[in-house]
């Protein structure tokens, strides 16, 4: 195999040539040292793809402390499944979730008919992520994904979140004073940025109604198929673990949704 090599002065002509992504320039980090110099630069880059409100709300936010020790400190998921369940309050949600399928069967009803997904996993869902509405979290929504795309364990795919949420600020979708939880999710099933553009629906996600039908369109094309099982080795399984990338979060959403939509323990 023939190889090339090229100079580092030339470097960034060929990466411009090849349509490299510029967001490489902005250099990651360990802590807030060196958040300020990251966002302008960042803010350089962005520029052509964001609009001056993107880059106005990203040069307002700050680097969040406790989203990195939140990241750096998810212990639930490496519980047992059962022990998992138990510190997730699995009973009251299986229990509240029959009581909310019973009364808002009309838009669980209309919900199934339009995305194939029936009540328990989406109730299973509403419930893990904020108690129904509950807690939503109170973090400044775009200071948490900013940092998290400054930070070096996971940049490119905080990066792609950034843009998003750039995006959806410039189109007015998103309040730049947005709040949200330790990454940066929000409303009430917990949607980040990116998911928020590709399956929103236009809707206000702290809106249970909007949120559900989102997450339900966030299934759908995740290859959702309807009257098909969600269980392990059942092919809707797949779309749960979409939804979450932790296997004792994935088995949990499959177990609670079964109880709620009527099946056994």
């Amino acid at each position: 195999m023939r190889r090339y090599f090229t100079s580092a002065a030339a470097l960034p002509f060929l990466m411009a040539l090849l349509g490299a992504p510029s967001a490489l320039a902005a250099q990651c980090g360990n802590g807030p040292g060196g958040f300020e110099n990251w966002k302008q630069s960042f803010a350089e880059e962005a520029r052509g793809r964001v609009g001056e409100a993107g880059i106005s709300a990203l040069m307002n936010a700050h680097y969040n402390g406790p989203t990195i020790s939140a990241d750096r400190g998810q212990k639930s998921f490496r519980l047992s499944l059962d022990a998992f369940m138990a510190k997730r309050g699995a009973s009251t949600i299986v229990a509240r979730g029959r009581q909310l399928k019973r009364s808002q069967a009309a838009l669980f009803s209309a919900i199934q008919q339009r995305y194939g997904v029936p009540p328990g996993p989406l109730i299973a869902i509403w419930g893990m992520e904020t108690g129904f509405g509950a807690v939503h979290g109170n973090q400044h929504a775009l200071s948490a994904v900013a940092t998290l795309a400054y930070d070096c364990r996971r940049p490119e795919y905080f990066t792609d979140q950034l843009y998003a949420a750039l995006k959806l600020i410039d189109h007015g979708a998103l309040s730049p004073n947005a709040r949200g939880s330790m990454h940066g999710e929000i409303g009430q099933t917990q949607f980040l940025p990116k998911n928020i553009l590709n399956y929103g629906l236009g809707g206000n996600l702290d809106n249970s109604s909007a949120a559900l039908m989102a997450t339900a369109n966030f299934l759908h094309g995740h290859g959702w198929s309807a009257g098909a099982g969600y269980q392990p080795g059942e092919p809707n399984f797949a779309a749960i673990q979409a939804w979450n990338a932790a296997t004792v979060y994935q088995r949990a959403i499959a177990i609670i949704g079964r109880q709620i939509d009527g099946g056994d323990d």
